[in-house]
């Protein structure tokens, strides 16, 4: 152990979550995909379903926090309509879970994510991206409870300080 910050470091990583991002040009190229699977009359039912799933899913991968919002927004709708037309195959739910678990991650509410991705892995538990998933949202939520004890106990710390100064004046008054 040559270096203990680096091991301090290594603990809060990089920053660096190894998902995709998409940007605006990757979700406009698919809103007019959409619009265009939506207004054509020969499109097939999976023909638009796909498009939809490839617009939740630049949406789901974007920085910008409505996009990604309107990302799982939008696979509830498909969720919705899949299960009440009876069209929703494993494969497609597996899918879905998993863009969920990137938007609910993308959006900070890890426990949510991490429990899409358990039952992803439920179903197969060797698939690589959810595996890859899981480890990032984990490692996440320990460098935030890191982070939360930190602050809890740097508020505790101060708060001491400043009783230890209140007493410590009054015992000096006369």
């Amino acid at each position: 152990m040559n270096n203990p910050f680096h091991s301090v470091g290594s603990l809060f990583g990089s920053g660096e979550d190894h998902i995709p991002w998409s940007d605006g040009n990757i979700i406009h190229g698919c809103e007019i995909e959409v619009a265009e699977a939506m207004s054509k009359g020969e499109t097939t039912e999976k023909d638009k379903r796909e498009s939809i799933m490839r617009l939740s899913w630049a949406l789901v991968h974007s920085r910008q926090h409505q996009d990604v919002q309107r990302g799982i927004d939008m696979l509830l709708q498909v969720a919705e309509t899949s299960m009440a037309k009876s069209t929703n195959s494993l494969l497609d739910q597996q899918e879905m879970r998993y863009l969920w678990a990137v938007g609910y991650y993308r959006s900070g509410a890890y426990s949510t994510s991490r429990r899409l991705l358990d039952r992803c892995l439920e179903i197969e538990p060797e698939w690589k991206q959810a595996l890859r998933l899981k480890k990032t949202v984990e490692d996440r939520i320990v460098k935030d409870g890191f982070i939360g004890i930190g602050i809890t106990a740097g508020a505790v710390i101060a708060a001491c300080g400043i009783v230890a100064v209140l007493v410590t004046s009054k015992c000096r008054r006369p």
